[in-house]
């Protein structure tokens, strides 16, 4: 599975003009499922988001997960970042788990997360979203974790 996290002070959602999720201080997650990719590995990616420690301490040190700042996390798919540029100057998007496998994945990832963190926004799965979003830092983390 593919990540792309970007701490954020707020991030909203939109989707027909209408907020879908909303956040303030937390984790924007773009996130996308890739073929061959299981539960397992969307348990290992949000186990490693969860504790990243990419949040500042009272010395301006990353050191804080987004649970120890008790930030938010806005989920929102993007199978785009499952892209392949080698081809030329038109993307494909093969590596990218076919729509219904990535539905089940992001799903999961949701409610897996709504499980293990208080706060937890979302988009909706293949939906036209546009994102609003202040990134704190900047930072911005791409994870990628792949079967063991």
């Amino acid at each position: 599975m593919l990540a792309v996290l970007q701490r954020v002070s707020e991030a909203d959602v939109r989707i027909d003009g209408e907020s879908a999720g909303r956040i303030g201080h937390g984790l924007l997650i773009l996130l996308c499922a890739e073929r061959g990719d299981t539960p397992a590995e969307a348990d290992r990616l949000l186990g490693k988001i969860l504790k990243l420690r990419i949040f500042s301490d009272e010395v301006g040190k990353m050191n804080r997960s987004v649970q120890d700042v008790a930030g938010g996390l806005l989920i929102v798919s993007q199978f785009t970042l499952a892209a392949d540029t080698s081809g030329g100057n038109r993307p494909s998007f093969t590596a990218a788990a076919p729509p219904a496998e990535g539905e089940a994945l992001y799903d999961y990832f949701v409610n897996q997360a709504r499980q293990r963190h208080p706060q937890v926004e979302t988009g909706r799965f293949g939906a036209d979203m546009k994102i609003q979003l202040i990134n704190d830092g900047p930072v911005t983390i791409p994870l990628r974790i792949t079967a063991t």
